[in-house]
């Protein structure tokens, strides 16, 4: 028996590879291990729920038995891997041992958890996963006030979607400003005064300290001494990369698990790509360079070894209240910004001394030229 390609995780990484590499191998036996239920969804639709009003099973597009089939591979859910041996090609499920002929790590992220005080703890809820957002769903059923930690492109897009969905949301985050790794701050504006005109409330500068039940619902205590009443709290602080497993294995791992734009980390016969990845440096959480991962190591899986390169990739953050589309500045580059526009439609442009654009953040009615300045984007990695 041919030992399988083995990848783990079932999220947009790991089916859309096994999909690349089936259109090329049909014959190669294929494993796919995940620790969730196995259904194939799209993350970034996990932000568009309550507005469109789809529980978990709305947002679903497949169940597991449907895609082993359609993929000619074996699924194994509510599987977890507990640990992996690089030198005999081989990981291990509990005292199960599973021998590989390559390994692809496609494990994703996890969400960034700060220990809070109080009684309350658990009803902070991560949406991370269709499984997360169903454990939400069911908490926020007949409740009105949702509390929100985090005002980065997920608490943005949670808050507006919330809002649609009927519920009226508070934003805490120990920032000045809403995404702050993102945004030109005229662009920030432009998103927080959209948000509030819906109704958000912004608490940007404190953290939460403490959460305690009440005869009402909930109370929070922010480090500012303000105190908030709400119902349920979702935790957007952020991802982390998952790398334990692989740093257990010896795999070189730094933000991510560290490959090479052939996407192979520092042992031979196991590769890395998704949220998990840091390819040549860059830890990228978004669906567009996962695909160009996917469609490139499907290639090398397949005997055609394939680097990858990342073109210019704009992010299109889910905020309908006032429509965003940023492309970053990419590494190593530095420029200067100048902003036209004013209100809600914002035109903020980075130039380099020699007036190439760089990057951009464009909001409301200055979405549409997007398509005229991604022409004279750079590459993110070429």
């Amino acid at each position: 028996m041919n030992a399988p390609v083995v990848i783990v995780g079932t999220g947009l990484a790991g089916y859309n590879l096994a999909r690349e590499f089936r259109k090329l191998d049909g014959e190669t036996p294929l494993l796919l291990i995940t620790a969730d239920d196995g259904r194939s969804y799209s993350k970034p639709m996990l932000s568009t729920g309550f507005g469109k009003n789809k529980e978990a099973d709305g947002l679903s597009m497949a169940e597991p038995g449907a895609m082993a089939e359609q993929l000619k591979a074996e699924v194994r859910t509510h599987t977890r891997i507990s640990g992996i041996d690089p030198g005999h090609k081989r990981l291990w499920i509990g005292e199960e041992v599973v021998y590989y002929r390559d390994l692809i790590l496609a494990w994703g992220a996890e969400t960034v958890r700060v220990p809070v005080e109080g009684d309350a703890s658990d009803a902070i809820f991560p949406i991370n996963d269709l499984e997360d957002y169903a454990r939400f769903r069911a908490a926020a059923a007949g409740k009105h006030r949702v509390l929100l930690l985090g005002a980065g492109l997920i608490g943005c897009e949670f808050a507006n979607d919330l809002i649609l969905g009927g519920y009226e949301v508070d934003l805490v985050a120990p920032c000045e400003q809403v995404m702050p790794t993102l945004l030109h701050p005229v662009a920030a504006a432009a998103v927080q005064a959209g948000l509030e005109g819906l109704g958000a409330r912004f608490h940007l500068g404190p953290v939460m300290t403490r959460l305690l039940r009440t005869e009402h619902g909930l109370e929070a205590h922010l480090s500012d001494g303000e105190v908030l009443s709400c119902d349920v709290v979702v935790s957007a602080i952020g991802l982390r990369p998952r790398v334990d497993l692989a740093a257990a294995a010896g795999l070189q791992t730094g933000r991510g698990i560290v490959v090479d734009r052939h996407l192979q980390t520092s042992h031979a016969n196991i590769f890395a790509l998704g949220d998990c990845a840091e390819v040549d440096g860059l830890n990228l959480l978004y669906v567009v360079p996962l695909m160009s991962c996917a469609r490139a190591l499907a290639q090398t899986l397949a005997g055609n070894p394939t680097a990858v390169s990342y073109g210019p990739m704009p992010i299109t953050v889910k905020t309908p209240v006032c429509p965003l589309v940023v492309s970053p500045v990419p590494r190593g580059m530095e420029g200067v910004w100048t902003v036209e526009g004013q209100g809600a439609d914002i035109k903020a442009l980075c130039r380099d001394a020699n007036g190439n654009l760089l990057g951009y953040a464009l909001t409301g009615t200055a979405v549409m030229e997007k398509m005229a300045l991604n022409k004279g984007l750079p590459p993110l990695l070429a």
